[in-house]
């Protein structure tokens, strides 16, 4: 309290007592999978192997490269902002290195005739230099070529340079380069019965990147997908992304095809199996998985059954696999199929934003879907859905939409993806929104303040349309009083806060029951 010693009018500020809660970010996905180059932008993480926030597919791109053929996570990616998220974590997994050879390049002559008549290459294996070709203004009393100048670059500073050097004579570029250069070596490819003389510049003025060897894939375990929270690399690194609430491993195909071609499905299960694990363990997110693909539904209901007894509130799975545009023209082929789960957690994101966590996300369009691996008929999903596989399906001129909406749990109460995510979010808001009450005096005035805040809080969601009732009361309750809190709970220092909520579920099946209604005497 404070003193008062001296006459005056003094103001205070009186801390309310009832806190309002924001509800916890909903559509934030996390993908773990392959990746065309390492980020460099973390000195500590040379390896790139840490989560990482990307905002637009640019970022992406910027951080990780494009498009690349053996992994699926960029497409996926691209799938997930086209269809509506807006914030992803990226898990690189390594399954290459680097070749161990020079970085060679061919640098272009000005006349295209003479072709690539200097080949350039490191000292050191997978280099990253940059070549420099500049080239001096000639004499009108000189004949032949003008000299020309090679500056090597590394790291975008100047670390050699070679001036008036030529091909052939005195000051040959391969001669004086390979005598002096601790970085390059030079090998000159014209042949020697060239005529130089009527050429004003050899050499095309520009800079140029000596291309690294190709990568030299690596085989992945379930290991490394799983990774280490110790280590912030795989599925487990993501224990620092607090606010993940979607985890997505795309690349599981690249890693578990066999020699022959066959898929390991023992990998599979196990990646799958970790990635379970650790969305159940964290509790605020949800796996998407994807089914194998090649599968007809009759392959991928035994599978679900024999090999993926997955149970659990915590994981979702979709069926078949979709087709998008081949950004890499592959083998001359303009479609490629990818897993449906990126663009899956796309549709998450959108529905979140438009309509709420508390929407199923279902019954609503894939964007840059082409075609799906296989189409599905109703009595075949009838198989399918009561196993918690859900299904994409086209549906003519209405388009290619999420046709199921259920976990992988047996237990009823959490049989759909809305419900769970649903709790998730309050959970998660909770969670955060009521730490200030930690160290408060239990008291009544602090229940009342406590009950007062969550009760604004779910009466917000039971107006937004996220609570079933006809009435604040049907919707959720709050209890903290005496009953919750007794002297031994106090003393214990507990607050025992009770909150119950009825989600609203999904009209799954829309039944219309008609009947002819036919005329009678009056």
């Amino acid at each position: 309290m404070p003193t008062y010693t001296a006459p005056g009018v003094y103001v205070e500020e009186v801390p309310s007592s009832q806190k309002v809660l924001a509800s916890a970010p909903t559509a934030v996905a996390a993908f773990v999978g392959f990746t065309a180059q390492a980020p460099s932008d973390d000195p500590n993480d040379p390896q790139g192997l840490a989560p990482r926030i990307v905002t637009s597919w640019n970022q992406y791109e910027a951080l990780y490269g494009g498009f690349v053929e053996g992994a699926l996570l960029p497409l996926s990616v691209y799938g997930y902002f086209l269809n509506g998220g807006q914030v992803a974590y990226i898990v690189r997994i390594p399954n290459a290195e680097p070749a161990g050879e020079p970085s060679r390049l061919e640098l272009p002559a000005l006349d295209r005739s003479l072709g690539l008549p200097l080949a350039i290459e490191s000292v050191e294996p997978d280099a990253e230099l940059s070549v420099l070709v500049s080239t001096a203004d000639s004499s009108d009393d000189e004949d032949g070529p003008a000299p020309f100048t090679i500056t090597i670059v590394d790291g975008g500073e100047e670390v050699e340079r070679f001036d008036d050097l030529t091909i052939g004579g005195p000051r040959d570029a391969a001669t004086v380069i390979n005598k002096t250069s601790t970085k390059v070596k030079v090998e000159i490819k014209l042949a020697d019965d060239v005529d130089l003389s009527s050429q004003l510049e050899i050499l095309k003025p520009g800079q140029y990147r000596l291309e690294k060897a190709a990568p030299v894939p690596v085989p992945v375990s379930g290991r490394k997908f799983a990774g280490s929270e110790s280590s912030r690399s795989g599925i487990n690194g993501l224990a620092i992304a607090e606010d993940v609430t979607i985890v997505v491993v795309p690349d599981l195909l690249t890693a578990a095809t066999k020699e022959d071609g066959s898929i390991d499905l023992g990998l599979w299960k196990a990646v799958q199996t970790s990635l379970i694990a650790h969305c159940e363990l964290h509790a605020n997110r949800v796996a998407i998985l994807d089914a194998p693909p090649g599968m007809t539904p009759q392959q991928v209901k035994e599978w679900r059954s024999d090999a993926a007894q997955y149970d659990s509130a915590f994981a979702t799975l979709y069926y078949p696999w979709i087709k998008v545009e081949n950004p890499t023209g592959t083998n001359g082929n303009s479609e490629i199929l990818v897993p449906p789960s990126g663009h899956v957690a796309g549709v998450w994101a959108r529905t979140d934003e438009t309509r709420g966590v508390w929407k199923a996300p279902a019954n609503d369009t894939i964007r840059g879907v082409l075609d799906v691996e296989r189409s599905i008929t109703q009595n075949e999903q009838g198989l399918l859905n009561p196993i918690g596989i859900n299904a994409i399906r086209p549906f003519g001129t209405r388009g290619i939409r999420v046709w199921g909406a259920r976990t992988l749990s047996s237990d009823t109460d959490w049989q759909y993806i809305n419900v769970r995510r649903l709790f998730n979010m309050v959970e998660s808001t909770i969670l955060t929104g009521t730490q200030w009450a930690v160290f408060e005096p239990n008291d009544v005035a602090l229940w009342e303040g406590v009950k007062r805040t969550l009760n604004a809080y779910l009466r917000g969601l039971w107006q937004a349309g996220a609570l079933f009732g006809a009435s604040p009361d049907q919707a959720f309750f709050v209890k903290c009083d005496a009953e919750t809190n007794p002297p031994e709970s106090i003393d214990a220092g507990k607050l025992v806060v009770e909150v119950g909520i009825a989600p609203v579920k999904p009209a799954e099946f829309v039944i219309f029951r008609i009947s002819q209604n036919k005329q009678t005497a009056s």
